[in-house]
């Protein structure tokens, strides 16, 4: 039985190719979405209760082999995932989506993490925030700006900076979706997260067509030595050779 740590598109995709090739698989989400996008296979929604619950899991499920799907940047999941099976002996794969490279057109910043944003960001500047719910409150450094911050669920605590108000949304969006958005919000800066993937480029493209500049933070780096794959088939033929 495989563990698929799950909460990404590509998560799911590899979820309906494991189905579609007879692979015994549970997806685990950590259940921070409200009524997240079904799995076609057996899903469990909830964390593990820390590194002894997670270990606890793996021994009553049966679980044979880890496929961590999660996002690029959670990276307490990943390293504690790889480092507890590195420890049993349990096959351990990291699928990580390619990070997003810039085109021609785009005025693209990098920032090192989020404090290195108010290096990047000009004081006072309008900002559309991309990177989820739980960094919002991180942004304490830029409260000199305007900021509006995207979100799947509309949240039930207030906006916790003084200037700004949740945007809720629930992807995809496309390119023109995004574009109406800029338009009517007239953010000077989009800040993101380089995670990748083909679903969320569609801000970025808008961003470039409104003339608009980019922070991106860097994705951290992860653990050393652990087996990767950036295309899901790769995933894919990984769990097949087990």
């Amino acid at each position: 039985m495989i563990l698929l740590l799950a909460g990404t598109t590509e998560a799911r995709n590899l979820a309906g190719y494991l189905a579609a090739h007879d692979v015994a698989c549970v997806a685990s989400l950590a259940g921070v979405t409200r009524d997240p996008v079904a799995y076609p296979v057996e899903t469990r929604v909830g964390g593990f209760g820390g590194a002894d619950g997670f270990c606890a899991y793996l021994d009553a499920a049966g679980i044979t082999a880890v496929i961590d799907a999660t996002h690029p940047f959670a990276t307490r999941i990943t390293e504690r995932t790889a480092r507890i099976c590195a420890a049993r002996g349990v096959p351990y794969l990291r699928y990580e989506r390619p990070m997003w490279l810039s085109r021609q057109g785009d005025t693209w910043h990098e920032a090192a993490d989020v404090a290195d944003l108010a290096r990047v960001i000009p004081r006072g500047k309008r900002i559309f925030l991309a990177t989820g719910r739980q960094s919002v409150g991180d942004m304490t450094h830029l409260e000199h700006s305007a900021i509006w911050a995207r979100v799947i669920d509309a949240p039930d605590a207030p906006f916790p900076l003084p200037r700004g108000d949740w945007i809720v949304g629930r992807p995809p969006f496309s390119q023109a979706d995004e574009q109406v958005l800029f338009t009517d919000l007239k953010p000077d800066w989009l800040v993101v997260k380089n995670a990748g993937g083909a679903a969320g480029r569609a801000k970025l493209d808008a961003a470039r067509a409104c003339g608009m500049s980019v922070a991106m933070i860097a994705r951290p780096k992860g653990p050393d030595g652990i087996t990767r794959r950036e295309q899901l088939l790769d995933a894919l033929e990984w769990a097949l050779t087990l």
